[in-house]
């Protein structure tokens, strides 16, 4: 079902052409080093929309990554920065979804716009990974609560 969505997102809905764009957004941003936070999540988020239905989007602090501290306080400086331009892209990416909606075969997608909104808004520090990992990185947090929350 997955390889059959993410077939009906690149084909009639030309979702290669926004993947392909927001990559290269992102390689740009990255090349000019002052927005490498930004750049290298718009890459991650470009990856994301080669197979929406086959990878997510998280936090690299779900991942228990470690960052440099120098690269988290600057990723936080260059967030600041980004908003209006994440807002702006967000909005785009929000009339799209409306688009979609209007179509019964577009509403899959849409609901998968939808669901990666907040990194076109926040891109930095996010990375794509496998709706797998992702799934399982959703029930660790919520064992955590439950035994949180039973203790």
């Amino acid at each position: 079902m997955r390889t059959l969505g993410n077939i009906l997102w690149h084909f009639p809905f030309f979702g290669f052409v926004q993947a392909i764009l927001t990559w290269l957004l992102g390689l740009i941003l990255t090349i000019t080093v002052v927005a490498a936070p930004i750049g290298r999540g718009l890459m991650e988020y470009g990856k994301f929309l080669f197979a929406p239905f086959s990878k997510a989007m998280v936090s690299r602090k779900a991942l228990n990554e470690k960052q440099n501290s120098v690269w988290k306080a600057y990723s936080i400086i260059i967030t600041v920065i980004y908003i209006p331009f994440g807002l702006v892209l967000a909005l785009l990416c929000v009339i799209q979804i409306a688009g979609l909606f209007a179509t019964i075969a577009g509403i899959p997608m849409a609901i998968v716009l939808a669901k990666s909104l907040g990194t076109f808004f926040n891109p930095v520090n996010k990375k794509c990974v496998s709706v797998a990992v992702a799934e399982e990185i959703a029930r660790r947090s919520a064992q955590s609560d439950v035994e949180r929350h039973l203790a």
